[in-house]
């Protein structure tokens, strides 16, 4: 029985999971590695740590199963998106840590950036708002930085990538610069409309081009892997950025579908087909995943901490000694009585895109109980998802009949119900929950011919629970209205 490998390299862990025909997991193996912050809204990755902890963990996958490596049909790699790397071509040693997606050191070139008038310019072209979290304004950081690295970059010593640009090149032995199409949208350097990059861009970022990867499909084989890695040599056969890869791990492959990821932050992400739309609500327009050679786009919409405020709750306020004791504490009580918790600790992302924005606490009485923070704290990243979805309908013109969830914070029940609530919307969980590295198995198993059609991998999706609202839509309206004033309370707080 062959099967395919997908590596899931995230943002505080890498990951190898090992799937079969059927869509069944046979293996998992998971290492975390090291955050470092320099300084207040720093966030940096050794990539050495990145890639070895990524090679670790698939060697144990592979020595813990019973097929043999043979058997292999080919590695699908999802990574975490935006975190941007610049180094040698000829060692492969980075220059620089690698800069992370979270990281907000390129705040004022932003600024100077859309003050010059450039915002336009770059959402018609990329479909991204200047901001950075991107590329971009990273790889001119690093470049402005490291001594003699703008030159080296000129002379094509060196080489720029996100973290799948990373992987494919240490699995090919440097053999293979490139970046698949999802994770390369994600630059603020590729024309979504042409996928190539954009000397208009590349001009206002200052990036030479010298330091690009090629791009290629999401579903394509690639290249193989360098024998000695893993015993042989194995087909790599697709790649997409995580978000990218669980929308279509959760088969939301026609226009209209949706899904959204609970994790660190939230990410919802709706198929839009093959016709890009312009979002007039500060929803992102991303390349999609997907087999079709034409390219397909999907709305985004991000915020920026959802399972992070559980974790300030764990560890910021000890109120609870894990994260999942959050659910229980909640439902000790029967409402947040008055309290609403907006969790900006890092600004907000859609629809507000407020940088300067800050976490805030309101309806704070003498009878609040760490129970009402709690629910709270669940509550505010629920009305975020709702504040994203009601901008994907506007844009889109059309109601989502269904939001496939996935994530950590997806297993949270009360959560899940409150969702449906407070949107009105049937929330969908499903029975395989681990829908990102699903979506790069999907697409190399395509690609290799493991899986024949996407009819055969539609019909692995299948359904745990279905959370239907229940709310009253005069509850509903209040609840929203409270909860717009909370979040006015928590927006511009840096600038003021």
């Amino acid at each position: 029985m062959s099967f395919i490998v997908a590596l899931d390299q995230g943002t505080t862990s890498s990951r190898a999971i090992a799937v079969d025909e059927k869509g069944s997991i046979l293996g998992i193996k998971q290492k975390e590695f090291t955050q470092h912050f320099p300084r207040s809204g720093w966030v940096e990755h050794d990539a050495n740590e990145i890639w070895e902890t990524q090679l670790e963990v698939t060697r144990a996958l592979l020595d813990s199963i019973p097929q043999d490596v043979s058997q292999a049909a080919g590695i699908g790699i999802t990574n975490q998106r935006e975190t941007t790397l610049i180094w040698d071509r000829r060692t492969g040693q980075p220059i620089h840590k690698a800069i992370v997606w979270q990281d907000r050191r390129t705040s004022p070139i932003c600024q100077q950036l859309i003050a010059q008038g450039a915002n336009s310019m770059v959402q018609e072209k990329t479909g991204l708002l200047i901001d950075p979290y991107f590329c971009g304004t990273k790889i001119g950081w690093i470049l402005d930085q490291v001594d003699g690295a703008r030159d080296r970059a000129r002379s094509g010593e060196l080489a720029f990538g996100t973290i799948d640009s990373w992987l494919i090149w240490n699995l090919t032995g440097g053999r293979l610069h490139m970046a698949d199409v999802t994770n390369a949208s994600r630059t603020m350097l590729m024309n979504i409309h042409d996928g190539q990059w954009d000397d208009e861009l590349l001009e206002l970022f200052d990036v030479p081009r010298e330091l690009l990867p090629d791009i290629r499909p999401a579903c394509q084989v690639y290249e193989e892997t360098e024998p000695s890695l893993f015993g042989q040599a194995i087909k790599i056969a697709g790649s997409a950025g995580d978000q990218q890869a669980a929308l279509f791990g959760q088969n939301c492959s026609r226009p209209g579908m949706a899904k959204n990821t609970y994790g660190t932050g939230c990410f919802m992400l709706m198929n839009l087909g093959h016709q890009p739309q312009a979002s007039k609500h500060k929803l992102l327009t991303t390349i999609a995943a997907s087999p079709d050679p034409k390219p397909s786009y999907a709305f985004e919409g991000s915020v920026f901490i959802a399972g992070a405020a559980v974790q300030w709750l764990r560890d910021g306020l000890g109120i609870i000694e894990s994260s999942s004791d959050v659910e229980s504490l909640a439902a000790s009580v029967k409402d947040t009585d008055g309290v609403y918790l907006v969790p900006a600790f890092s600004g907000l992302g859609a629809p507000q895109w407020d940088p300067e924005a800050r976490g805030t606490i309101v309806g704070i009485t003498r009878g609040t109980t760490r129970a009402h923070l709690a629910r709270a704290t669940l509550e505010g990243i629920a009305f975020q998802v709702a504040d994203v979805l009601e901008a994907m309908q506007n844009d889109a013109g059309e109601k989502i009949q269904e939001l496939r969830v996935d994530g950590g914070a997806a297993q949270n029940d009360l959560l899940m119900q409150f969702q449906a609530d407070i949107m009105q919307t049937p929330v969908v969980r499903p029975k395989m929950t681990e829908t990102t590295a699903m979506g790069a198995a999907y697409l190399a198993g395509l690609a290799t011919g493991f899986f024949p059609s996407l009819d055969s991998i539609e019909s692995i999706w299948e359904v745990e629970r279905r959370f239907e609202p229940g709310m009253k839509a005069t509850e509903v309206a209040n609840r929203r209205a409270r909860w717009a004033e909370a979040l006015k309370r928590s927006q511009h707080w840096e600038s003021v």
